[in-house]
């Protein structure tokens, strides 16, 4: 009987979300997340005075908790912040590092081989230290106008009084993958039978609670030190494959914070997180897709769609090859980016699909090989407008679902590690930009994107969870809200289509038969295969002095405002 009221309270909350997301956004301040109680703890915060950083604390809190498929406390993420009152655009780079003991064979088995991605993943190789919580805290003690400490309240309510499994999140517990039937991730969602936890059941995680309460007062050192810190240590040195994780690393720890890159995208301004993030692949494929005419076109119109398939399949080219951690190795990003070059390389759009490009050569491009990395999605993505007009663009991730299918103290760790080219070196011994090195960042496809006008003010946000996919995503909605005009939340509905190389990857069904014959006459054939990750858009743009936002209804996601 329990079972079958929490059940009906469920889906009526779902059906009454389902009508709430079709519906646009107009309010001063909002919240955009991928899960509706994240965004009524980001909710909470403003409506306290609190401003965009502080929500963004509140909703990854709450997140790692409803939503420990994609991130949490035990990950990293990029942060993308616009200050209405200077107008400057800074990025926060939170992403995970190695340990010092890693060595461009950190995936490589006892035979000399690079291990599969699902020994890896399962490995205590995989996580790197995790770098989420040391972000935000650097962003907060900067743009945040509450106390620290009482940013974690409404997560750590939740996880003394519990939730219940949302339909996504009961999917993935009873999925397939590799992560979803390792022991610790097993042990968590079960019931007190011994049965799995489903869509509907209530969720009680007091280790969590306690861990947010310490992160609330110690800060960063919460988890990047003491008690919590040993047991991260502790669980990545056990079997199989110990990852060699050391308290050193973990106290070593520091977030990066720099002036965003930004570039012109047509009248707006772009800025994004640069490397190792996915803003310089995004950047890259609004530059060439600026040298078509996308823009006079629309989403019904296939060689739109072409243009946007073969600047897509440019980029990625680009950045498979060169993007990687700056402070390691050259990255060319002056060169990517410079218009000379994106010119050039825009030629090579033509009028039909060709053999896959090959990496162009922009000035400053170092002599490196081939990358051999496979990035799965783990992710989530969110934006915050304050009443400030402050805003917060940020993607986060645990790298795989579940991350490394390895809990402490109420969380998943990360499987980030393994965005790192599992082969370092090509058959000449050139070592690939993206090899495991100590104390590397890996490259990260993860955009979280910024658009002001010519006059810096504030015009749009978005992101997306999708790995590798991810600018991709982002790409679609920029040109749906910018180019074609279309409402948010209809940009985001849009097709996802995904091309790199040879392969184009796609929602067909989506598609008008017009699109796909006339795709498939310019040599595109669009197929599925996206993986189980998907997009997980969620967006905000500023039209007519007031917000609207919206949520890829792909996922469980709202945008809601206050304030």
């Amino acid at each position: 009987m329990r079972f079958t009221v929490a059940l009906a309270v469920l889906l009526l909350a779902a059906s009454a979300v389902r009508a709430e997301r079709a519906k646009p956004r107009h309010d001063h301040a909002m919240v955009d997340a991928a899960n509706p109680l994240a965004v009524e703890a980001g909710l909470k915060v403003l409506r306290a005075g609190g401003s965009a950083i502080d929500a963004a604390v509140a909703v990854q809190a709450t997140l790692g908790l409803v939503e420990p498929q994609s991130s949490g406390i035990g990950g990293g993420a990029f942060l993308t912040y616009f200050d209405a009152k200077t107008r400057r655009v800074t990025a926060y780079d939170g992403r995970e590092t190695a340990p010092q003991s890693a060595t461009p064979q950190r995936f490589f088995g006892p035979d000399g081989k690079p291990l599969s991605f699902a020994q890896a993943v399962l490995s205590g190789r995989s996580a790197g230290v995790p770098g989420a919580v040391a972000m935000l805290a650097l962003a907060q003690r900067e743009h945040g106008r509450l106390k620290w400490s009482g940013l974690f309240a409404e997560g750590e309510r939740l996880a003394r009084e519990g939730f219940l499994v949302s339909p996504r999140l009961g999917g993935l517990i009873a999925g397939g993958s590799a992560q979803a039937h390792a022991p610790d991730v097993v042990a968590y969602f079960s019931n007190p039978d011994g049965s799995r936890m489903k869509a509907g059941d209530r969720l009680i995680n007091m280790a969590y609670a306690a861990s947010l309460h310490r992160i609330g007062a110690e800060g960063p050192d919460g988890i990047l030190k003491g008690v919590v810190a040993a047991d991260i240590v502790r669980r990545l040195n056990q079997d199989p494959l110990p990852g060699g994780m050391t308290l050193a690393d973990l106290a070593d720890y520091r977030p990066h914070e720099s002036e965003a890159l930004c570039r012109p995208y047509r009248q707006w301004i772009v800025c994004e997180p640069t490397a190792p993030s996915g803003g310089v692949a995004t950047l890259e494929g609004l530059g060439l897709l600026a040298r078509t005419d996308i823009a006079a076109r629309g989403p019904n119109d296939p060689q739109a769609w072409f243009e946007l398939a073969q600047a897509q399949r440019l980029m990625y080219a680009d950045d498979l090859k060169y993007v990687a951690d700056p402070a390691r190795v050259t990255v060319p990003i002056s060169g990517l980016l410079d218009g000379a070059y994106l010119d050039d390389r825009a030629k090579l759009i033509g009028e039909r699909a060709g053999p896959a490009p090959a990496p162009g050569k922009p000035a400053g491009a170092p002599g490196v090989g081939p990358d051999a990395t496979q990035e799965p999605g783990g992710t989530s993505s969110f934006v915050i407008v304050d009443r400030w007009g402050d805003v917060a663009s940020m993607t986060t991730t645990v790298e795989s679902v579940f991350g490394d299918g390895r809990m402490v103290d109420g969380f998943l760790l990360n499987n980030q590690l393994t965005d790192f080219s599992f082969q370092p070196l090509d058959k000449d011994g050139v070592p690939a930009a993206n090899a495991v090195g100590p104390g590397k960042r890996p490259r990260s496809s993860m955009s979280p994107t910024i658009v002001l006008d010519k006059d810096r003010r504030f015009v749009m946000a978005v992101g997306s969870p999708g790995g590798l996919a991810i600018p991709a995503y982002v790409l679609k909605a920029v040109v749906g809200v910018l180019d074609w005009k279309l409402p948010m939340q209809q940009a985001l509905n849009l097709p996802n289509l995904i091309a790199l190389g040879d392969f184009y990857a796609g929602e067909a069904d989506k598609f008008s038969p017009q699109v796909i014959k006339g795709l498939a006459d310019r040599g595109i054939i669009v197929r599925g295969g996206m993986g189980a990750e998907g997009s997980g858009l969620h967006g905000v743009i500023v039209r007519d002095g007031r917000l609207d936002g919206g949520a890829d209804l792909r996922r469980e996601g709202v945008a809601r405002g206050c304030c």
